[in-house]
């Protein structure tokens, strides 16, 4: 028993030690290295590179102007490189972010939040939709240096302030190419990347998380994601716990489920997303119910105008204005510093999910708008800011 006992254990030993290693495994081990050794960096800076890295920072600070040129961009970067999925998808969020932006100068939440509340909401969005470019769209420069010169140059992450996690997963995706990896640790790097800056920022949890304003949102369901398609058809999620780290990333997974499991219907979304550029209107996807102009008189009082996604017999379209009628470009402060890895095991995020999305959220999106039709029509606000 003794020797049968030793004889199993050596061979679970042996067994383990001589088995491939899965991605994930690889990943975790490279992770653990940077942890237990955060600060090491062994690289001399040429002068090639210290021009390579002020040529990605003018970049980067060129297109991020406001919502429209920084969605642009990702769409634009997609496009020369498809492998690059989260550019995609990181165009289409962030179409859905221009949206949320133009709605607070649009026909319901004018009625519904005070100026002030207004305002602060559209900080919110705005700071978070710059961090996250310029976060990003350097490492998609580097990348694309990186092809040019048939080498990886991902070392020169940690002097654009990227986090050592995404200098492991690039280093892994420049040896086996997993676009799958590299989206989903561009989604847990993003998220990440907001938590402390954004989300859990002071001014922004007084003055926009914890007001009732941003409940009643999440009451209204109008955190969704919208990815339209064809003419007027609609897929996404809808985002529930945004103060939440884990729902965001989750909430990422399954919008990258959604735009690449099925090719055919990634295909009918970059097609639109080419055809249609983005305005911050949500006349973009649904002209027939939205126009960038307001119909009608000023003060003018309508009935009811929408019923199951369609607009009664003659009543006006309600008013979405582009981004550059609703709102200013605006000057961001630097970039707080400091890295968010901490723990290996935020790696487990990268494992794949079973689960295919099919993203119906047209009923839901048009449940939304009646209810804010309604809201908006009672002209009853709660304002905690003033």
């Amino acid at each position: 028993m003794c020797k049968a006992h030793s004889l199993g254990r050596w061979f679970v030993i042996f067994f383990t030690r001589n088995r491939e290693k899965t991605p994930l495994e690889h990943i975790r081990d490279e992770l653990k290295k940077k942890i237990k050794n955060p600060f090491q960096t062994s690289h001399h800076l040429t002068l090639q590179d210290r021009r390579l890295l002020e040529k990605i920072r003018a970049e980067t600070e060129e297109h991020n102007i406001n919502n429209v040129m920084r969605t642009k961009a990702y769409l634009d970067f997609y496009l020369r490189y498809p492998e690059l999925e989260w550019a995609f998808l990181g165009h289409m969020v962030s179409r859905n972010g221009g949206w949320n932006m133009t709605d607070l100068k649009g026909e319901f939440l004018t009625k519904l939040l005070s100026k002030k509340e207004r305002n602060s909401f559209f900080q919110f969005l705005e700071r978070g939709n710059w961090l996250i470019f310029q976060d990003i769209y350097p490492q998609f420069l580097l990348y694309e240096e990186s092809l040019k010169r048939n080498q990886p140059l991902f070392y020169l992450l940690t002097y654009l302030n990227v986090s050592t996690f995404m200098e492991t997963i690039w280093n892994y995706f420049w040896k086996y190419r997993d676009t799958y990896i590299l989206c989903i640790a561009l989604v847990i790097n993003e998220q990440s990347y907001l938590e402390k800056r954004v989300i859990q920022h002071p001014f922004y949890q007084k003055e926009v998380l914890n007001k009732l304003e941003f409940l009643l949102q999440d009451l209204f369901s109008f955190n969704n994601i919208l990815f339209p398609y064809d003419e007027g058809k609609l897929a996404g999620q809808t985002m529930h716990h945004f103060e939440s780290l884990h729902e965001r990333i989750l909430l990422g997974k399954r919008l990258y489920s959604i735009l690449f499991h099925n090719k055919d219907f990634l295909r009918q979304v970059v097609d639109w997303a080419k055809k249609h550029p983005h305005t911050g209107s949500r006349k973009d996807f649904w002209p027939q119910i939205f126009n960038d102009v307001k119909e009608g008189f000023p003060g003018s009082i309508y009935p009811i105008r929408l019923k199951s996604c369609r607009l009664r017999k003659g009543a006006k379209r309600f008013y979405s204005p582009s981004l550059k009628n609703a709102w200013k470009n605006v000057i961001q402060p630097d970039a707080e510093k400091g890295d968010w890895f901490e723990n290996h095991r935020v790696a487990d995020y990268l494992a794949a999910d079973t689960i295919v999305m099919d993203g119906e959220i047209k009923n839901e999106y048009c449940k939304t708008l009646e209810r804010l039709e309604i809201a908006a029509l009672a002209k009853k606000p709660v304002n905690f800011l003033e």
